[in-house]
């Protein structure tokens, strides 16, 4: 197991996710596609995580948070790059908590832990998305400082549309 990295809370605990948790990542995301109802949008796959994670080029990283010893969340990130600020940033790309362990203020951790991470790596921000339907995680957010960034829409090719992007080159 990763060195566990103690929270303010004695019951929660954190730590860099290791390869042999990979099928744990896919269970918490399972858990937040659910939450979001997406779960049909779910084809990672253990290798694919393993690969994207673990592998030769390493994509993102992974925080698992323990409450009393039992999984409690995740929260899956990388580093982008801000042109005008000439720094890297860091994307967080999920932060979920089990339903049953919300409250205890482990998202919280999470969360505060990410921004001691971007200060340690001298990044300019930390940015994430939320569905605009999610208005605990919007509170939560917004309470932690957060600002939404409304002027901003995101957008997005996948799947097929790549390889007609693609195509046009």
């Amino acid at each position: 197991m990763n060195e566990l990295i103690k929270t303010k809370n004695p019951d929660v605990t954190i730590h860099f996710a290791i390869e042999k948790e990979v099928p744990l990542i896919l269970s918490l995301i399972r858990g937040i596609a659910d939450y979001e109802k997406l779960s049909h949008e779910v084809v990672a796959t253990e290798e694919v995580l393993r690969n994207s994670l673990f592998g030769k080029n390493k994509f993102a990283e992974v925080l698992i948070a323990e409450y009393k010893n039992e999984t409690a969340g995740f929260a899956l990130f990388f580093h982008n790059f801000s042109t005008f600020l000439g720094k890297p940033g860091i994307y967080l790309e999920d932060l979920f908590v089990k339903p049953e362990l919300r409250g205890k203020g482990i998202g919280k951790i999470l969360l505060t832990y990410l921004g001691k991470i971007a200060i340690e790596r001298d990044c300019g921000r930390v940015e994430w998305g939320v569905l605009d339907w999610n208005e605990p995680a919007i509170k939560f957010y917004k309470n932690l400082g957060a600002q939404p960034m409304d002027e901003w829409t995101v957008f997005r090719v996948s799947g097929e549309a790549i390889e007609k992007l693609a195509d046009q080159f």
